[in-house]
């Protein structure tokens, strides 16, 4: 009767799921990874016909349209594309550093990738999952189409159980990272614009009836109890779901209604994750059908005043941010070992917390947070000036902080999600970001919500900044974001400027820092020099240590990155360096210097 239901969305338009499927790592899943036939395709031929109308819009799509995988039937037929003959991308990954021709390349490239179906059995169904693909994904499998994800950053994925065959399926997608005014991001950000399928894609196999989300957490202000949901999708009523946490002698039964359930639990004995001490238990979902193991940590998150409060006690958070690309590569990061360079060089810098800016890192990174010890900060890219009036772009942005929230919410790690980083003051604009607050809240009540804000000076007051943002008012963090010394002063300028904050909460310095060319050494007052980059930092953090409610720093930025906004000759060529670490992997002198002001606030707060 499923399959049958299935058939007939098919028939009457696109079938897909929007269910996420979480904890992808402990499913019984197929890698689709690996080299993928490509297609460059600028005018989009094999999408729209000679009108501009797309093929999948058509009742019977033409052999034309790419996502048909058309082969010529005789000598005579024309056919203008051929996916065999075609050169491949490796997937993960992005275009532009595998293909000097498509280092700028914005449009779309088209990937194609043959697999059979490996069922057990045909009670088993099958999913396709995309950790994420940059921009905009249309998804085809066999010639059916089976949806459209826009976000580049964040999971998805369709299910294909009845579109199967037994051998030689093909999936093509269709890959757009174009820049658009109602995206997000919008159309100007200050990083690459990767394209591709830079995440892993998967074919996982489910029961008929799976765990197709969960939420595992302490309860808010609770430390001592864990509470939670499981969502079962394709299960009858009534059906029984066992949670477990052999380490605690924990063992709770459930029963669901409409495939929901909800839990609390009592854990007396439980040791709290921290970063110290990043405890991680091995919990167990399970019903008659599938059994799920996660590795989950269970802390407490809170503020008081201008406190922030770990598990009750204040804490500092002694941080750095970092974008998802290896500098040494100057490419798109994407696999585990990509994100243990990034957070094993944030602890050699005596971190104990991440920003991943500006968007939704690889799970990698927040898996390996819990095992490190890493407090992080997740953000989505309502970034600069997206179309805070567009209903389209809001819901978008919607979408990937559910998309985040859905994958990350049991990573014990994340104890800030981000709603925006410097965005314009305006009506719209307060609107766009409540409506998202209120989304988060409603998924996750358990994380504190920040932005990354942007302060001004006081009127006649050039030494006295001001922030006043008005959104700061529904925020649990006030970020904010200071350049002293770099856009706007001189570096000695930070110890004497004083700081009106507007709110009784916590504040977070979410950027401050300075661009220097690794070896290019100066006058402390000579621009690029590591003498410029090390005298800033050495006066923001004099500031910092008088700025009252601070109780936080990630300065800008861990490594040197890409940026087609960066392009003084002999100097950026391409790249922002304002890393504390070069392209090259060589730490610069502010390095040891901010080390040096964390190992003081490590023992400060021990």
């Amino acid at each position: 009767m499923r399959h049958l239901l299935f058939m007939l969305l098919l028939l009457g338009g696109l079938a897909r799921s929007e269910a996420l499927l979480i904890n992808t790592g402990q499913r019984q899943s197929v890698s689709l990874n690996g080299a993928w036939a490509s297609i460059v395709d600028p005018y989009e031929t094999g999408y729209y016909n000679y009108r501009h109308e797309p093929y999948d819009q058509e009742k019977q799509a033409s052999p034309s349209a790419f996502f048909m995988n058309h082969h010529a039937r005789d000598q005579a037929e024309l056919v203008e594309y051929d996916f065999d003959q075609s050169p491949t991308l490796n997937v993960p990954g992005d275009w532009n550093t595998q293909r000097e021709s498509l280092f700028y390349y914005e449009g779309t490239v088209w990937f194609k990738r043959s697999f059979d179906d490996t069922r057990r059995d045909s009670q088993h169904r099958l999913f396709v999952y995309f950790g994420a693909v940059n921009y905009k994904a249309e998804v085809y499998l066999n010639g059916h189409k089976l949806g459209t994800h826009e976000g580049g950053f964040t999971p998805f994925n369709f299910e294909v159980t009845a579109l199967l065959r037994p051998k030689d399926n093909f999936l093509v997608v269709k890959v757009d990272n174009k820049r658009l005014i109602e995206a997000v991001p919008t159309v100007n950000t200050d990083w690459w614009n990767y394209g591709g399928i830079t995440r892993d894609v998967q074919l996982i196999e489910e029961p008929n009836a799976f765990i197709q989300d969960y939420q595992i957490q302490l309860k808010k202000n609770s430390p001592q109890v864990i509470s939670g949901f499981v969502q079962l999708q394709g299960a009858t009523d009534g059906e029984a779901v066992q949670i477990e946490i052999p380490e605690l002698g924990l063992k709770q039964s459930l029963t669901t209604h409409a495939g929901h359930a909800t839990f609390e639990i009592s854990a007396q004995k439980i040791q709290h994750w921290s970063p110290r001490s990043p405890k991680l238990y091995q919990v167990f979902i399970q019903t008659k059908y599938q059994r799920l193991r996660d590795d989950i940590g269970f802390r407490t998150i809170a503020t008081r005043g201008s406190d922030i409060l770990l598990n009750g006690k204040s804490i500092y958070l002694r941080g750095i941010s970092i974008h998802e690309e290896n500098p040494l590569r100057g490419a798109r990061a994407f696999s585990e070992a990509d994100a243990l360079q990034a957070l094993a060089w944030a602890k050699e810098l005596g971190c104990n917390y991440v920003r991943l800016a500006h968007y939704p890192h690889n799970e990698y990174m927040l898996r390996l947070a819990d095992k490190m010890g890493l407090l992080v900060w997740e953000e989505i890219p309502v970034y600069w000036t997206v179309d805070f009036a567009n209903a389209s772009t809001l819901k978008n942005a919607r979408q990937q902080l559910s998309e985040a929230i859905s994958r990350d919410r049991n990573r014990a790690a994340i104890i800030v999600w981000s709603m925006a980083n410097e965005t314009p003051l305006s009506d719209a604009r307060n609107a766009f970001l409540e409506s998202l607050m209120e989304r988060a809240r409603a998924l996750d009540s358990t994380r504190l919500l920040s932005a990354a804000l942007q302060h001004h000076a006081k009127e006649g007051d050039a030494l006295t900044q001001v922030l006043d943002d008005s959104i700061g008012a529904q925020l649990d963090i006030i970020g904010v974001n200071e350049y002293i010394g770099w856009y706007g002063g001189l570096p000695s300028d930070a110890p004497r400027t004083k700081w009106d904050i507007g709110f009784d909460k916590p504040v977070v310095v979410s950027e401050f820092g300075a661009g220097a060319v690794a070896g290019r050494h100066g006058s402390r007052d000579e621009r690029w020099t590591e003498e410029y980059q090390e005298y800033l930092y050495q006066q923001t953090l004099r500031m910092l240590e008088s700025m009252p409610k601070v109780r936080g720093v990630s300065p800008w930025i861990l490594a040197d990155f890409r940026s087609p906004k960066r392009l003084l000759p002999g100097v950026q060529d391409g790249w922002n360096r304002k890393g504390l670490i070069s392209n090259g992997g060589v730490k610069k002198k502010a390095f040891f210097t901010l080390r040096e002001f964390y190992e003081k606030k490590e023992l400060e707060y021990r």
